[in-house]
């Protein structure tokens, strides 16, 4: 089976963050905007979690947030970057209950129904394969248990895609075709909502060194190999206006989720649950 056009190649993708782990925390200023905001949408959500897992962890930047609403909960922080990981460790000193895990979100070492709520902020288009991914978060979801996440649509970055070209920037999935992927993976009534954020750079030649030092460059499994070559470095600046030294701004198409595991459908053998309820008598 072929890849689809766009997807991830992991290893790549680890390899950069590796390398940007010791400051990706001071270049990630949106990913920590995000987290802000995912935290305020916890408000409207009952929850008593035993077991967190934070799924594409990174630095663990909300996990004292998490940590302070959630006192009897134990933390799992779970990234594919063993570099991130240890870039968090300090952070999660402070949390008694706390295990570090590395690995991948379409391949979670967690036993089925072990944890009660997954946050993921800004980690899911990391991944090969998300479709995988979210029925992962649902096989070790507890019944009843919470996902919330973060990820990018498909206008990030437009501006940069129209200097690059497609090839060369990250393929971004809608998010309706992320809410199909949720009630398959057997989420219940997902909510899903959008929201646009320009960020606003003093030139272009900004914005890309903000995202080389977050580890965020280009790992498409069908990327050139070969370097870019002058020749395309110096249209890309002049396109971008990165010699002009103007003012530039950035798109990122944020989108959230959350959703809650449904009643499993079918029996580990295959065989369909089907409930019967007795008639009430009055």
């Amino acid at each position: 089976m072929s890849e689809r056009p766009g997807a991830i190649d992991v290893r790549a993708a680890r390899r950069r963050f590796d390398r940007a782990a010791s400051g990706y925390a001071a270049a990630s200023r949106l990913e920590a905007e995000v987290g802000v905001r995912m935290l305020e949408r916890l408000d409207y959500l009952k929850l008593a979690p035993r077991r967190i897992l934070d799924a594409g962890s990174g630095p663990s930047r909300e996990a004292k947030a998490l940590a302070r609403r959630y006192r009897q909960a134990e933390l799992i922080a779970l990234d594919f970057s063993p570099a991130m990981l240890k870039s968090g460790e300090r952070k999660l000193g402070f949390f008694r209950k706390k295990k570090l895990l590395c690995a991948d979100l379409a391949r979670l070492p967690l036993a089925a129904g072990s944890i009660d709520f997954i946050w993921s902020n800004m980690a899911l288009h990391w991944t090969g394969d998300p479709l995988a991914a979210i029925k992962e978060f649902s096989r070790v979801l507890s019944p009843g248990g919470l996902l919330m996440f973060s990820t990018l649509g498909p206008d990030t970055l437009k501006e940069l895609r129209a200097a690059a070209g497609a090839a060369r920037v990250h393929e971004f999935i809608d998010m309706h075709d992320l809410g199909d992927m949720l009630v398959e993976a057997g989420f219940a009534a997902p909510v899903m909502d959008m929201e646009i954020l320009t960020l606003r750079y003093a030139d272009a030649g900004a914005l890309l060194a903000d995202l080389r030092a977050g580890g965020q460059t280009g790992a498409r499994l069908d990327r050139a190999r070969g370097l870019a070559g002058k020749g395309f470095r110096r249209r890309l600046h002049a396109t971008l206006g990165v010699d002009a030294h103007v003012a530039f701004a950035a798109t990122y198409e944020l989108i959230y989720g959350h959703g809650w595991k449904g009643a499993p459908r079918k029996l580990a053998d295959g065989r369909h649950i089907v409930e019967f309820r007795a008639p009430s008598l009055r």
